[in-house]
C-alpha cells in the first residue's frame, strides 16, 4: 500500500463502480505547482504517488519530479514501474526460455514451481518470423503461412505451452498484425485497471522489446523500448530506473495540404528534430494543429522517435483518443473510464488549455509539408518529391564500392582485400573488375540487371501498412501505374505485410 505522503489517494466513481485513483492536483495544494508539467512527466508522477513505499520510492523523488526544472539537465533518477509488458516472438522467446528455467529451479529446490509468474501483465505478438518465399502469386500468402510454420513449429509450441502456464501472459498468434499495430487496436487500455481488494485505476504505461514501442505514444500512453534482460526485470517486478528527463515541446498548427500524408509529416518532424538533438529527452506534442491529426498519423510520428534520437514521442489524451479506442471496438465502459479518469486528473487535452513548460520548443505549420520520400540511405532521411530523380542519381555511385584495377603492393602470390565481416584477409589473387550488369534468367527470357535496378518492392512497415491515407495513396499511385500500362519487372520481388487484419477483411 502507498505511504500517501502528499494525501493523494482518492475514489472514483464510475458506471456503478469505485476506483481507487492518485490525484495529481493533491500536489498542486501542497504548493507544488504541477499544472505547468508536460503531459508526459504527470504520466511519471502518478506512478511514483502510487508507488510511494518509503524504499524504492520515496516522497523526495516525488517532491523532485514536481519541483522539475525544465532547463536542469537531467541528474535525479526515480525508479518507474510500467503497467505491462510487450514482446514480439523475436526477443520474447529468450524470455519464455528464462522463466521455465526459473520454474525447474524452484523444483529442483523443492518449491512449487507454478509460484514462478510475471508480476506484471505480460503479451507477446508473434509477427517477427514470416519470410517471404513466394511472391506475385495468389496462394503466395498462404504458402507462406505454411513455410512459416513449418519453420517455427518448436517456438510456436513453447509460446503455446507458456500461454497455457504462466498466469498473466499472453500470446497473440500469427498472422494477426505487426506486434505495434496490434498493441495500438487490441492490447492498449490508455487507462489500466487493477483487481483485488478495491480495484485502482492509473494510466496505461509500459516497456516493449523492440525499439518502435514508442508508436503508442500516438495513443497517450507512455511506453518505450528496452533490452530484453531489462524487460524480464520489469516482468518480475523490477523498477526501470531513469533520470528525470527533459522534455521538448513540439507545438503543431494548420492542417496537412492535400496531397499530403502522414509519411511525408513524420520525415519533416523527423528532420527538425535530428537538427534540434532530442538524445535521450521526452518529445511531446501540443498545440492546435493536434486536433486535426487523425490517430494513425499521430502513431506514425510516435513510432518514428528511435529515429530522430528521443526516448519518446508522445501525443495528450484528446477527443481523438476516445473517438479511436471506440472506433477499434473497446468495451464502452473502458471509454468512459479513460474519459472519466484522464479529465479528473487534469490530463485530458482541450484546445486552448494553457501551454505547459518544456525544456525547449519547436513549430511547425503542418500546412507547408510537402510530399517527400525516405532515402537514399537511412529511413529517417527525407527527399522533396520533385529532387527525388536528382538525389537518386546522384547517390548512386556513392552506393558502389570502387574497384581498383590494379592490385596494392602486397607479399608475393598474396593480397589484402576485405572479407564480409569487414576483416582483412589473405587471397592469393586480385578480385576480378566488377561487371557493371548481370544476367539473369527468369522462366525462359533473358534480362540484365544493372547498379540501380529496384530488385526488392515491399510495404512492410507496421505503421505504412495500416495507416489508412497512405494505403489509399499507395493503391491509388498503383491504379494510375496500371492505367498507363506500367507493371512490375519478373525479377522485382513483391510483398505486402499488413500491420492488422482489418486492412485486408
Amino acid at each position: 500500500m502507498a505511504a500517501n505522503s502528499f494525501g493523494s489517494r482518492a475514489t472514483l466513481g464510475m458506471g456503478g463502480r469505485t476506483f481507487e485513483i492518485f490525484r495529481l492536483d493533491a500536489l498542486e495544494r501542497r504548493g507544488l505547482g504541477i499544472a505547468r508539467l508536460p503531459y508526459s512527466l504527470k504520466i511519471l508522477l502518478e506512478n511514483l504517488l502510487r508507488r510511494e513505499d518509503g524504499r524504492t520510492v520515496r516522497a523526495v523523488e516525488i517532491e523532485k519530479l514536481a519541483r522539475w526544472d525544465p532547463k536542469q539537465a537531467p541528474a535525479d533518477e526515480i525508479a518507474f514501474m510500467p503497467a505491462r509488458v510487450l514482446m514480439q516472438d523475436f526477443t520474447g522467446v529468450p524470455a519464455v526460455v528464462d522463466l521455465a528455467a526459473m520454474r525447474d529451479a524452484m523444483a529442483v529446490m523443492g518449491g512449487d514451481p507454478k509460484t514462478v509468474n510475471p508480476l506484471l501483465p505480460a503479451e507477446l505478438v508473434i509477427d517477427h518470423s514470416v519470410i517471404v518465399d513466394e511472391f506475385g502469386t495468389p496462394t503466395a500468402f498462404q504458402a507462406n503461412a505454411d513455410m512459416e510454420f513449418q519453420r517455427n513449429r518448436e517456438r510456436y509450441a513453447l509460446l503455446r505451452w507458456a500461454q497455457r502456464t504462466f498466469q498473466g501472459f499472453r500470446v497473440v498468434p500469427p498472422d494477426t498484425g505487426i506486434v505495434h499495430q496490434v498493441n495500438l487496436e487490441y492490447l492498449a487500455r490508455v487507462v489500466f485497471t487493477s483487481e483485488g481488494g478495491m480495484p485502482q485505476a492509473y494510466p496505461d504505461t509500459l516497456v516493449g522489446t523492440d525499439s518502435h514501442t514508442t508508436m503508442i505514444n500516438g495513443l497517450g500512453v507512455l511506453g518505450w523500448g528496452v533490452g530484453g534482460i531489462e524487460a524480464e526485470a520489469a516482468m518480475l517486478g523490477q523498477p526501470v530506473s531513469m533520470l528525470i528527463p527533459q522534455v521538448v515541446g513540439f507545438r503543431l498548427t494548420g492542417r496537412l495540404p492535400e496531397g499530403a500524408t502522414a509519411t511525408d509529416l513524420v520525415l519533416t518532424v523527423t528532420e527538425m528534430l535530428r537538427k534540434k538533438g532530442v538524445v535521450g529527452k521526452f518529445v511531446e506534442f501540443y498545440g492546435p494543429g493536434v486536433a486535426s491529426l487523425p490517430l494513425a498519423d499521430r502513431a506514425t510520428i510516435g513510432n518514428m522517435a528511435p529515429e530522430y534520437g528521443a526516448t519518446v514521442g508522445i501525443f495528450p489524451v484528446d477527443q481523438e483518443t476516445l473517438r479511436y479506442l471506440a472506433f477499434t471496438g473497446r468495451p464502452k465502459e473502458l471509454v468512459a473510464l479513460v474519459e472519466a479518469y484522464m479529465k479528473e486528473q487534469g490530463l485530458f487535452h482541450t484546445p486552448g488549455a494553457p501551454e505547459p513548460e518544456f525544456s525547449d520548443t519547436l513549430a511547425l505549420d503542418l500546412a507547408t509539408v510537402e510530399p517527400s520520400l525516405a532515402g537514399p540511405r537511412r529511413p529517417q532521411d527525407r527527399v522533396p518529391l520533385r529532387e527525388v530523380k536528382k538525389t537518386f542519381l546522384d547517390a548512386l555511385p556513392t552506393l558502389v564500392k570502387p574497384t581498383s584495377p590494379v592490385a596494392p603492393p602486397a607479399t608475393p602470390n598474396a593480397r589484402r582485400w576485405e572479407e564480409e565481416g569487414g576483416n582483412v584477409a589473405v587471397a592469393t589473387e586480385a578480385p576480378a573488375a566488377r561487371p557493371s550488369h548481370v544476367n539473369l534468367t527468369l522462366d525462359g527470357a533473358q534480362h540484365k540487371l544493372r547498379h540501380g535496378s529496384v530488385v526488392i518492392a515491399a510495404i512492410t512497415s507496421c505503421t505504412n501498412t495500416s495507416n489508412p491515407s497512405v494505403m489509399v495513396a499507395a493503391a491509388l499511385v498503383a491504379k494510375r501505374a496500371v492505367e498507363r500500362g506500367l507493371r512490375s519487372q519478373p525479377w522485382v520481388k513483391t510483398s505486402l505485410a499488413p500491420g492488422s487484419k482489418v486492412v485486408t477483411d
